[in-house]
């Protein structure tokens, strides 16, 4: 067993039902999501709620939540002694960003990856420098952090880049 945390960012009202029916289903039981106003854009709606869960859970929650193409969030699943954690993010235009995550909640990258990265790059250091960035998430980050700031005064957990 595991756990984690579905931040739901941003969400058009008329979503929010569906987010918690998506939720529900893959958690087998109601999922009761409080709402606030997201004050980025009208009209929309941030959540935050912890699950626990086997340890396909977080995938199988950004799986489920994957066609809504107008929600922006993430999904935290924590590691635990059989397996590494995990860190979803989501936005319309990027789609779904997946990073491995350690005890710590830093982003592991394996050699492959890495290699991978420098391949890609060739002998150019700033294509380098862009392609580890894609791989530890960068671009998502970007377009993620005005809606983690929720607007002023609302509740909210606060998510930190990993560097």
């Amino acid at each position: 067993m595991t756990q984690g945390v579905l931040y739901v960012h941003s969400a058009p009202r008329a979503l929010a039902p569906h987010v918690e029916w998506a939720a529900s289903g893959v958690l087998g039981a109601p999922s009761r999501i409080r709402w606030e106003e997201q004050h980025v854009g009208r009209g929309l709606l941030r959540a935050e709620m912890t699950w626990r869960g086997r340890d396909d859970t977080g995938a199988r929650l950004v799986s489920a939540l994957r066609g809504m193409h107008e929600v922006r969030f993430e999904v935290t699943q924590e590691a635990t002694a059989a397996s590494d954690g995990a860190r979803w993010s989501c936005t319309p235009e990027l789609g779904i960003h997946h990073a491995a995550t350690d005890h710590a909640g830093n982003t592991v990258l394996t050699e492959d990856h890495v290699r991978g990265c420098m391949e890609r790059a060739g002998e150019d250091p700033r294509a380098l420098r862009r392609e580890l960035g894609i791989a530890l998430g960068e671009p998502w980050d970007e377009d993620l952090e005005i809606y983690r700031h929720a607007g002023d005064g609302a509740p909210m957990r606060w998510l930190h880049r990993v560097s």
